[in-house]
């Protein structure tokens, strides 16, 4: 019972202070903030051990699994090579660390974003199929802000580019605003939820 009331009693009391110290400019208050940043800088630096200590537990798991096997000693093997050349051989400019993140890590990602982009074509191709009224305005939106960043627009119609750079800053920054407020009034409420004790799916169990 004391492992669920303690972290309970522990987020109260911090979203308390913190949320009170925001309204409050006082001397106090602002020592108060910087200390807890530097308890967060400690468990974040924590978080990190947990977090390395759990994806090695979940890959030595799948290499019992001859599907996963392949992929997660690939995975294990990289991350205590990368590990070994930090540690050993420093990670400055120049070193054999940055050379593999330079030369290995980042055309890796670029392969795969590069792959993603075929996803995201089907899946523009899915969306933008004129099915009813919203999609049909959503495929003549994109069809003109295409049209408008690209010079033989002009060639179609010289106020396109206009048009477009309209549809940008009007309705899309509305839409924009709106999903903002929406986010911010839910992380409010998820937020009290979570202080007032009333969610409690972070506890776990």
């Amino acid at each position: 019972m004391l492992q669920r009331k303690i972290p309970l009693f522990i987020v109260f009391v911090m979203g308390f202070l913190m949320t009170v110290q925001f309204y409050i400019p006082h001397p106090v208050s602002q020592t108060l903030y910087k200390y807890v940043l530097d308890w967060m800088n400690g468990v974040a630096s924590m978080a990190i051990v947990l977090a390395v200590g759990s994806l090695i537990m979940h890959h030595w798991r799948r290499l019992k699994k001859p599907e996963f096997a392949p992929y997660s000693a690939v995975a294990l093997v990289s991350l205590f090579f990368m590990a070994i050349l930090g540690f050993f051989f420093g990670i400055g400019e120049g070193s054999l660390f940055q050379k593999m993140f330079e030369n290995v890590q980042i055309p890796l990602q670029a392969t795969m974003f590069s792959l993603l982009a075929f996803y995201m074509a089907s899946a523009a191709y899915r969306a933008f199929r004129a099915r009813n009224l919203e999609a049909t305005l959503l495929l003549l939106s994109a069809f003109i802000l295409m049209i408008g960043i690209i010079p033989l627009g002009y060639y179609i119609h010289p106020k396109i580019s206009d048009f477009a750079l309209w549809i940008l800053n009007v309705p899309n920054l509305a839409a924009k605003r709106g999903i903002m407020i929406g986010v911010g009034l839910g992380m409010m409420a998820t937020s009290l939820k979570i202080i007032l004790g009333i969610e409690r799916n972070w506890l776990g169990g």
